[in-house]
């Protein structure tokens, strides 16, 4: 959604108007969210929230998305904005589906950030292989962090306990699966 945001943003100079109109809209979903993490409402709760207040203003715009898709030049910053949040619309409007979703993806950017600005270390990890199993980690740390998984505990556990799982089970030794004794 925040990806969204910034088009319909850098729309405003060009059609200030309409780009206010999608960034109000975009913003009473924030609200919605931001009320959610404020009152610290269960999973439960902010799904239903969700659904009784969200999804009306996801309809909502994305009928004011179809109804000016053909009112602007593909090229303008508007029609840009319009045309990239149509184009990706099922992913946007997913988030009211799960309340383990987020919004946005930015907390999740802003985490892998620092092995982002890492990437050029990669260049010199030996081999190929070599850098692909560092991403791997890398990325299993992340998810460690993410939810909220203390790294070690997790990658002890997972060690002594991959022998005796089942390969089509694997799945329930990520992090988010994970639960600390």
């Amino acid at each position: 959604m925040a990806h969204a945001r910034r088009y319909f943003e850098k729309a405003l100079d060009n059609d200030h108007q309409r780009a206010s109109y999608a960034m109000k809209l975009l913003q009473e979903l924030y609200i919605i969210e931001r009320k959610c993490k404020e009152r610290s409402v269960d999973k439960t709760t902010k799904q239903r929230y969700r659904q009784r207040y969200a999804v009306p203003v996801l309809i909502q715009m994305k009928q004011w998305l179809a109804n000016n898709l053909n009112q602007f030049l593909p090229k303008s910053s508007i029609g840009k904005a319009i045309a990239y949040t149509i184009k990706i619309w099922k992913n946007l409007e997913r988030y009211v589906l799960d309340p383990r979703f987020e919004i946005d993806n930015n907390l999740i950017e802003n985490s892998i950030r620092p092995l982002a600005l890492g990437r050029k270390n990669y260049l010199f990890a030996g081999s190929h292989k070599a850098a692909q199993n560092r991403a791997m980690m890398y990325s299993f740390f992340a998810s460690c962090k993410v939810n909220q998984v203390e790294p070690l505990n997790w990658l002890t556990h997972v060690l002594e306990n991959i022998l005796d799982h089942k390969a089509n089970k694997l799945a329930e030794l990520l992090p988010h699966n994970y639960k600390s004794n």
